[in-house]
């Protein structure tokens, strides 16, 4: 018995397997890479923080849930995984760490972003509309609800058709 060898070996089959294992590697590469990216300084969503007393936390805290972020502006800083928030909350906690007070730090926020950054802006010219407009919207929708019930009545008052009334509804059946 003969073993019949070929001149030329086959070219090695690539497996699914080994496409995978290297979109996996490729996809984690590019995972670090982002995350080596992200800035340094900033203070990241459920990090740990170091505060001197109870109060500076719970101040840190009650700020950064008061605070929206720009980016999202949907979600509060606390919430936020923007790259922006994460500098917001790292900012909130050097001024509230540095003995800031609350209207301290949010006056500095406000006159940084402006006062579409906090989720309760405060009561001004500019704002007015803001506040107002719940109340307007409820009071528009009174008087037109009134319209239309005060209309009705009136149709059901009047009852019964007038002669010229009767003779147009009685072409309208006949077809004429």
């Amino acid at each position: 018995m003969s073993v019949r060898v070929d001149p030329k070996p086959a070219p090695p089959q690539r497996s699914a397997l080994g496409w995978r294992l290297r979109a996996l590697g490729i996809g984690l590469l590019l995972v670090a890479a982002v995350a080596l990216a992200a800035p340094a300084g900033a203070v990241s969503i459920g990090q740990p923080l170091d505060f001197e007393t109870e109060e500076q936390e719970e101040q840190y805290y009650k700020l950064v849930r008061q605070l929206r972020c720009t980016v999202c502006q949907t979600e509060t800083i606390y919430e936020s995984p923007a790259e922006l928030a994460a500098d917001m909350r790292r900012r909130v906690y050097e001024m509230t760490v540095d003995g800031y007070s609350e209207d301290e730090i949010v006056d500095f926020m406000t006159a940084r972003y402006g006062d579409y950054v906090r989720y309760n802006p405060p009561m001004q010219m500019n704002t007015a509309l803001l506040w107002v407009s719940p109340f307007l919207l409820l009071v528009i929708g009174g008087v037109a609800w009134i319209q239309v019930v005060r209309r009705r009545r009136l149709l059901a008052a009047q009852g019964e058709l007038t002669e010229s009334e009767r003779r147009a509804l009685e072409r309208f059946r006949r077809g004429d």
